[in-house]
């Protein structure tokens, strides 16, 4: 099995992005937070409603509670790893509204800085 590595981008454009990006996903039952470090293209970090250890604690995985635990959870992981910092990324549909707004304020509780 060969194993192709992601792109590199060039020094030229990656000085000129934000390297961490927020990126959140919402599915009719989970709630899915990840942190893209955008000059290698992996991720950095990542949440979700869906994993063992949430399912048992929380009364519903798709709701803005479960969102703000989430976010919780993720800035956590983030400041563990020294990453002090990230951008958010909201696709053109996405507002700052509910289950975003919860996720963003929960990561900036954390001690995590939007850029």
């Amino acid at each position: 099995m060969v194993v192709i590595p992601p792109p590199a981008r060039a020094e030229k454009i990656t000085r000129y992005l934000k390297p961490y990006l927020l990126k959140m996903h919402f599915t009719n039952k989970f709630v899915h937070a990840q942190v893209v470090h955008t000059p290698t293209a992996t991720v950095t970090s990542s949440a979700s409603s869906q994993e063992e250890a949430f399912r048992t604690s929380m009364e519903s995985t798709r709701d803005t509670s479960a969102a703000a635990k989430i976010g919780k959870l993720l800035g956590e992981r983030l400041l563990q790893k020294d990453i002090p910092a990230v951008s958010v990324f909201l696709k053109r549909d996405q507002k700052y509204h509910g289950k975003i707004k919860a996720v963003v304020d929960s990561l900036r509780e954390a001690g995590v800085k939007l850029l």
